[in-house]
């Protein structure tokens, strides 16, 4: 009894009388027992479903042509240190590779190696670790030149694919997307009337300036190149050269895709 108390204890990494209870409650079978911790696991996880979880971290995971990337979210940042809750977020990082979906609700269902689905895994190890975890995002990508990046906090992560170019220039753009926050591939994926309503805001803003009629639409012009090259990912300043832009650095290689998640937003 003594022993599988203490086999339980650190699998699971529950306390000693729920640990106890669990096998009184399984007639000694270890199996059922670690199956009645995970279930009350979840229990313990609905009762904290309401706290609100804003820490956490980004991992990802790059296997040749594919990638994906998945964020977990913890109310403490003191857990989003924690060795354990990292291993969690590296196990599933590695699944969403498996899983091939960008969808949250459909990643939960599936079946991690351990034999749990995610969602499971997941309500099990909040009760553990006694804080509401949340699966906020996960992304899975195919493509050519891909390249991953997370900042150093784990609160950042970023996945881009490169048609042409390098594995060095891939890693890179990676680097700038975590830095600089771009939202657009191109400028034709920015929307007409968020343009219309930015030139809008600006001409008011120049003619309750006092600005004469004539320059008001040069000056607008010029404030919305500005607003490309805040946005749009390659008219960008190049974060490790800021001579040149990042499409200038990428020279013919273009970026197909990128993702970015973000902690918080």
């Amino acid at each position: 009894m003594l022993q599988s108390i203490k086999k339980l204890r650190e699998m699971t990494g529950a306390g000693m009388m729920d640990v106890k209870k669990a096998l009184a409650d399984a007639g000694n079978d270890e199996d059922k027992a670690v199956a009645l911790l995970r279930e009350r696991g979840i229990v313990k996880a609905a009762k904290k479903s309401d706290r609100e979880a804003r820490e956490g971290l980004v991992r990802f995971v790059v296997d040749g042509k594919t990638a994906a990337m998945v964020e977990v979210n913890s109310e403490t940042d003191f857990v989003a240190r924690n060795a354990d809750f990292q291993k969690l977020v590296e196990g599933m990082a590695a699944a969403a590779l498996q899983a091939k979906t960008s969808d949250v609700e459909e990643f939960k269902n599936f079946k991690m190696d351990g034999g749990d689905t995610v969602g499971v895994a997941l309500a099990a190890a909040a009760g553990r670790i006694g804080e509401n975890l949340v699966l906020n995002r996960v992304t899975y990508m195919e493509g050519q030149q891909i390249a991953g990046y997370v900042h150093s906090n784990g609160k950042i992560g970023v996945l881009v694919d490169l048609d042409g170019g390098s594995a060095a220039q891939a890693k890179d753009v990676a680097l700038h997307v975590a830095a600089e926050n771009p939202q657009y591939l191109k400028r034709e994926q920015v929307n007409s009337d968020d343009i219309e309503k930015e030139r809008e805001i600006l001409t008011n803003k120049a003619l309750n300036e006092g600005k004469p009629q004539q320059i008001v639409e040069k000056i607008v012009s010029g404030q919305i190149g500005k607003f490309y090259e805040e946005k749009v990912l390659p008219e960008q300043k190049f974060v490790k050269d800021n001579s040149m832009t990042v499409g200038k650095y990428l020279g013919d290689a273009t970026v197909s895709n990128f993702v970015r998640f973000e902690i918080g937003s």
